[in-house]
C-alpha cells in the first residue's frame, strides 16, 4: 500500500505542474488574442472579443487539436502544419472570425474546411449546430473522431467539396470558409437571410483579404474587407 501511495504521489507530482503549465499557456494566448484584437480594431471594427466568443477561445483545449510532436507549441497565437498540406489556424483569426459572424445560441453554422476541427469545436461552444465540410478524407475522419471524443455532439463532419456547400441542411445563419480563393456561389444561396460569411478572398494584385458578406432580409448582398489574411488554397472545383 504504502508503493501504491508513493507512486501515485509521483504521478500526480509529474501530470499537476504540466496540467498548470497547459492552464499558464492557454491564458497567455488568449491575453495575445486579446491584444490583437485592441492593434487591428481600426480595421475590424471589433476593440475586443464578444464575451461568448472569449468564453469559447478559453474552454476549447487546442493542445487536443495539434499533433503531439507539437502539443508544447500549441498555445502559441500563430498556425500550425496539420498534415496533408494544411493547417490549424492562428488562434487570433479563429476569434476574430468566429466574432465577425455575430452568431446566436439558436444559430446553424456551416464551415468550409474542418481540418483539425479546432475551429468548428469554437463554434460548437456558442450555437447550437455547426456542419463542417472537409475535403481531405483522412483529416476529416480523424477530426469527427477527435470532436466525438471530446463530447462535442453537436457537430456534423463529411467528406466534400464545400465550394458546393451542404444544401441538404441549410440554408445557414453562417458560413465561415478557412481556405483562401473566390467566393462559391452556392455558399450565398446556402446563407439565410440576415446571416453572414466569412472567407478570406485572393486579391488581383496577390495576396488575400478577410471579408465579411452580409445577406439582409431582402436578400441584399453586401461586402466589407476586413483585414489581410494568409490562408492555404481552398481545394475542389473552385
Amino acid at each position: 500500500m504504502l508503493v501504491v501511495c508513493l507512486v501515485l504521489l509521483v504521478l500526480v507530482s509529474i501530470v499537476q505542474p504540466h496540467a498548470q503549465e497547459t492552464e499558464a499557456m492557454h491564458e497567455r494566448m488568449l491575453k495575445e488574442i486579446a491584444y490583437e484584437f485592441r492593434i487591428t480594431a481600426h480595421l475590424t471594427g471589433r476593440k475586443k472579443m464578444q464575451p461568448v466568443v472569449e468564453r469559447a477561445m478559453a474552454a476549447v483545449p487546442r493542445h487536443e487539436f495539434v499533433s503531439t510532436l507539437r502539443s508544447e507549441e500549441a498555445y502559441l497565437n500563430r498556425p500550425l502544419l496539420i498534415g496533408h498540406g494544411q493547417t490549424i489556424s492562428q488562434p487570433y483569426i479563429v476569434a476574430i472570425m468566429t466574432d465577425l459572424l455575430d452568431l446566436e445560441p439558436e444559430s446553424r453554422v456551416l464551415e468550409i474546411g474542418t481540418g483539425s476541427g479546432y475551429q468548428a469545436a469554437v463554434l460548437a461552444e456558442i450555437v447550437s449546430e455547426v456542419f463542417s465540410i472537409e475535403i481531405v478524407e483522412p483529416l476529416a475522419q480523424a477530426a469527427a473522431a477527435r470532436l466525438k471524443r471530446l463530447g462535442y455532439d453537436n457537430i456534423r463532419v463529411k467528406v466534400g467539396d464545400g465550394n458546393y456547400g451542404w444544401p441538404e441542411v441549410g440554408p445557414f445563419d453562417g458560413i465561415v470558409v478557412t481556405a483562401g480563393g473566390r467566393l462559391p456561389p452556392a455558399l450565398l444561396d446556402q446563407l439565410k437571410p440576415g446571416g453572414r460569411l466569412v472567407i478570406p478572398i485572393d486579391q488581383p494584385r496577390g495576396g488575400q483579404e478577410l471579408i465579411v458578406v452580409s445577406k439582409d432580409l431582402e436578400q441584399k448582398i453586401t461586402e466589407r474587407s476586413v483585414l489581410p489574411v494568409r490562408f492555404v488554397p481552398i481545394t475542389g472545383d473552385n
